[in-house]
This record gives C-alpha cells, structure tokens and sequence, in this order.
C-alpha cells in the first residue's frame, strides 16, 4: 500500500491525461458497428460502464489534486526525468487543478445523460467523448507551450467528431466552417510558437517568461508580436469578438450532451490567454497592449453578446449568445491586471460553465416535448411538463441573469469590487449592470414564449393536432432532467460555500502572478543560484550521448542538475562523461554565465 501511495505521488499529474487516454484506445479496441445497430449491440452496456467508470476515477483524481493544490504546493511532473527547459513538464498548481476539477464536474453528469440514449446516435461516441477529456487535461495540466498546442490539437481532433455525433446537414455545414476556424487558428499558433522559439530559444512557459526581459531589442519585439498572435489564437478558442462570431450557431447545431461539455472548451481559450499572456508575457510592452485590447474586446463581447440574445429565434442559438455574454465578462476582469479581479473572474468562470451545461441540457427537455416547434422562439401549445420545466427554466434564468442570491450575482459583486484599481471603473460598472439589464429582458422575452404565452393543447379527438399532442413524450428524456438538477445543485453548493472558494481564487490569483515562485518550482539551478537554461541558443553545441565518442564538454557539471539521479546513474550516460562531471565538480569553475553554454570543441 505504501508502495502503491508512493507510486501515485510520483506519477501525479500525467494519470490524468493517461486515465482517458487508455479509455480511450480500450473503447477503440472493443471495436463499435453501425449508429444503427448499437442499441442492439452486446458491447454497447461495456462501453458505458468502461465509460462512465473512467470519468469517475477522473473526477476522484480531480479531487484529490485540488486537494493537494489547495496548500499552496506546486507539482512538477518530469517526462523522462528531464528538467526543464530541456525536457517536457507537466504543473499542477492552484489553476490547473481547479480547471481540472471543473471539468469533471461537467463531464460526469453530461457523460451520465448521453449514455442513456444520445451514444447511439454515432460511432465512438465514448471513445470521442475521452480523448476531449485527455485534450482538456493536457492542456490544462502542460507548462510548455509547444505541447499546449499538441494538447489543443488532440482536443479539437475529438470534438470534430463529437460536433457531427447525430449527423445531419446543419452539423456537416457549420462542422465544416468550424474545422476551418481551428484549421487557420492552429496554424497561427505554430506561426506564433515559431517567433517566440527564434528569439526567446525555449518554449517552456517558465523559462519564456524569464527571458523576455533579458533580449535585445530586435528579439524582444518578435518574441511579444508571437504571444500577441497566440493571444489572437487563444481569442479564436475563447470566441471573443471579433473572431467569435461562429460560437452561437456552431454549438446551436450540436446535440444536447456535445452542446453542453462544450461550454468547457471556450474555458480553455480564457485559461490560455490567462496562463500565457497574463503571466508569461509579464512584459510592460506586452502588457500594455493587452490592456488596452483586453478591456475593449471583453465590453464589446458582451454586449454583442446580449444583443444577439435579444433578437434571436432559436433557444440553442440564444444560450449561445450568453456564453458569448459571458465570455466578455471574463475578459473584462482579467484586463484588469489585478489580483482582486482574477479571483473575480475565475469566480464567475466556474459559475459560466456550469450553468451554461445546465441550460444547453434544459434544450434538449424543452425539444423533446413542443414536437415540431423544437426549440424555435414561437407560440406552441403547452408542454405537457409545464410546470416542471416552467421551474427549471426560472432557476436557470435567475442565476444566469446574475440576481441575487445566486452564484452569478456574486461573481459579478466580485467583479465589480475589483474596479476600484482600475482607471475605466466607469465604463465596466456601466457595462456589467447594462448587459444584466438586458440579460434579465431576454430570459423574459424566452420565458415569456415558451411558458405564459403558450396556448391551450387540441382537446378535440377528430383534429390532427390532438393526435400530435397526445404522441408527444409525458416527461424529459431520461436523465436529461436529473442531469440539470445535479449542475443547478452544484451551484447552489457554490454559492453556500462562496466564502472558502473566493479564498482559494484569490490564493490562485496570488499564485499564478507570483513568477518567481512559479520559475522556482520549475526550472533548475546551478552552485550559484542562477537559472540553468540554454539562452541563446548555440547551434555548435552538441551534448555527448553514449554513441557520442568522448568529447570535452564544458558544461558537464551542470548535468546532475537537469537529469534525475536514476537516470544519471544509469547505462547512458558514459564513464568517460561520468569523470568529467567529476572532475568539474571539484573544480568547481567560475563560469561567468553559466546559463549560456560553452559550445564543444572540434575534433
């Protein structure tokens, strides 16, 4: 057992990336035939229970690294026992770990619904479903920016798929416009990684962040027009205006359970710019400009997407446009460069997500039971469900408006508090009560049509529309009503225990702006306390493997300070390197920059 701790610790956090990632090839291997034939397939209860079984242990895993986050500690996990910036890390620290949990918290309930009947409806509907969620994790658990982009790649890889899970040609059209938005967003973000790695020479996050300020002019320059173009990435995944625009009739399109676990993904983009351009980028120059973008973007994403709201004719396509709402909050807060507002808005992020899940699935309740009006904005016979449904749809809109007590009150309260140390305190208090304005005269125009306006049903046996009526189903979808009152009861939960979860956004936002303790817990340092990285990069440098020869290498003593002790004891690393790491250690030479490394000599 204590073998067993042991090995958990150690491994923590690539288990979870590896958890779905093995679900994910195990569900491929037990093999899935035709949508059509799945309802009577023998594997089909297997791929569930493998399924829903891995979410599980997803979450407890959630749980347990919030756990550990919680006290302050930041987790390095070494891919091949190689230190940064030489090899790959994966941190776990206060952000990641509660974005982690989030995830889960929308991923099991949603999971748990789709596998009543939606995973029929398409081929590897669970397989997909789990490589979004290794995607999801990766990305949010990686500190380099390169395997940012792989994790991003794998995630968006999965929800192609999920986006067409039904078929259709409304999904095959927008599915079509969507892969080329991340199409040309992925190829920016190698455009973007290829201008930081030719100035900064690194790509892991700490290291990047260490160095911008130490390049010369030219250098500098590139490296900030490259963050500034994974900032436009970033913005496209987020859906920020003026490059959002597809969100609202893109998730509109997908079905109800694929809807609802993708109003996590848009979090991803608002993590990134966070994670890379709000603490990365920790440049006056970078900063600055951001500011001055951020703030705007984030007023005009909002009331764009309150507008939108306002005249739309689709309930799919008018939740989207609160997202998008919502989305120009976060941005809003985080512009404010201040802790106060990053603990505000990563409040409100949580409270964004969830009752965005909640109410994408409340979709699927309302179109099962209006028939042929689906979700259209139009005056149909009431719903055989009514009050129920009548019930629901008001909690939802009471905590998507942001009225009090709910969570989405408070998170604004927080939001707005944080203005105090900002110079455009008029405009965003403007800004934030005008869009809660209009937000509550949606909900009410939606409520309005689909409930107080709704006609009497054909009570007449001999017209058409009695029969109509009368085959439409008596309750919600199965699951579908149980999976919204587990979402609307975390956040009534998140609102009884509002107190300790502000406390702990704002350890995180202290965390994640404290770079020193962050580059610390990441990179290595030499006898004198300096940082060992390999800016700027010296292409004559060739480090001595065990096929290498034996070559004089100068930089031999900083080895036992990027490898593990394991792997230095091990097979590869050679006798004749072995004395030379010796022989510079009792040396103990003064090199006057050891984070430049001396290139070999020629033979």
């Amino acid at each position: 057992m204590f073998d067993f701790y042991n090995f958990w610790l150690t491994h923590t956090p690539i288990l979870s990336i590896l958890v779905p990632a093995f679900t994910s090839f195990i569900l491929l291997i037990l093999g899935n035939p035709g949508s059509g034939s799945l309802k009577q397939d023998w594997r089909q209860p297997w791929r569930r229970g493998i399924s829903f079984v891995s979410a599980l242990i997803g979450l407890g895993l959630a749980i347990s690294y919030f756990s550990i986050a919680s006290t302050g500690q930041i987790t390095v996990y070494q891919l091949s026992e190689w230190s940064a910036p030489f090899g790959i890390v994966l941190v776990l620290d206060r952000l990641s770990a509660f974005m982690l949990l989030l995830t889960y918290a929308v991923a099991v309930p949603v999971m748990w619904y789709a596998s009543e009947n939606w995973d029929t409806r398409g081929r590897y509907f669970h397989a997909m479903f789990h490589f979004l969620l290794m995607g999801l994790s990766g990305a949010f658990l990686t500190g380099d920016l390169f395997n940012l982009f792989v994790f991003f790649e794998i995630l968006l890889m999965a929800s192609y798929v999920l986006l067409l899970h039904g078929q259709g040609r409304p999904r095959f059209q927008l599915g079509v416009h969507y892969v080329t938005i991340n199409l040309l967003a992925s190829a920016l973000f190698l455009i973007g990684l290829g201008m930081i790695y030719g100035s900064v020479g690194s790509l892991n996050m700490a290291d990047v962040g260490r160095l911008i300020p130490t390049l010369d002019n030219d250098q500098h320059k590139l490296a900030i027009a490259g963050g500034l173009l994974l900032f436009v990435v970033f913005g496209i995944k987020a859906a920020m205006l003026p490059v959002g625009f597809w969100l609202p009739k893109t998730y509109a399109v997908a079905s109800t359970p694929v809807a609802a676990i993708f109003t996590i993904m848009t979090k991803v983009g608002i993590y990134a710019i966070l994670r890379v351009n709000g603490t990365v980028f920790d440049d006056a120059m970078a900063q600055d400009i951001l500011k001055n973008c951020l703030l705007v973007i984030g007023l005009v994403t909002s009331i764009y997407g309150v507008i939108g709201a306002l005249g739309v004719d689709r309930l799919r396509r008018f939740v989207g446009f609160m997202v998008l709402s919502s989305i120009g909050t976060l941005l809003i807060a985080i512009s404010m460069f201040n802790t106060a507002a990053w603990a505000a808005g990563l409040y409100y992020l949580v409270h964004s997500t969830l009752i965005a899940a909640a109410f994408y699935l409340f979709c699927g309740w309302i179109t099962s039971q209006r028939g042929a009006f689906k979700d259209h904005l139009k005056v149909s016979p009431k719903m055989k469900q009514e009050k129920a449904a009548a019930f629901t749809y008001f909690t939802i809109a009471l905590m998507l408006a942001g009225l009090p007590p709910f969570s989405g009150f408070l998170g604004k309260v927080f939001i707005l508090q944080a203005t105090a140390e900002t110079a455009y305190q008029g405009w965003i208090i403007a800004v934030i009560l005008i869009v809660s304005l209009l937000s509550i005269i949606a909900l009410t125009r939606v409520g309005f049509i689909l409930f107080w306006r709704a006609t009497p049903p054909e009570e007449n046996p001999n017209e058409e529309a009695y029969a109509v009526y009368q085959a439409l189903p008596e309750v919600a979808p199965k699951r579908n009503d149980k999976a919204i009152y587990i979402l609307l009861g975390t956040l009534m939960a998140y609102v009884v225990f509002a107190a300790p979860i502000q406390n702990y956004m704002a350890l995180t936002a202290q965390q994640i702006q404290n770079h020193a303790l962050y580059q610390q817990a990441i990179l290595k340092t030499d006898n004198q306390g300096r940082a060992i990285s390999v800016q700027p990069y010296d292409p004559s440098y060739l480090p001595e493997t065990k096929y290498g020869g034996e070559v004089e290498d100068h930089n031999a003593l900083l080895i036992p300070d990027v490898i593990s002790k394991p792997t230095l004891q091990g097979e590869h690393i050679s006798e004749y390197k072995q004395r030379q790491i010796a022989e510079q250690t009792l040396e103990a030479p003064t090199i006057p920059n050891t984070t430049q490394l001396k290139p070999m000599e020629e033979h």
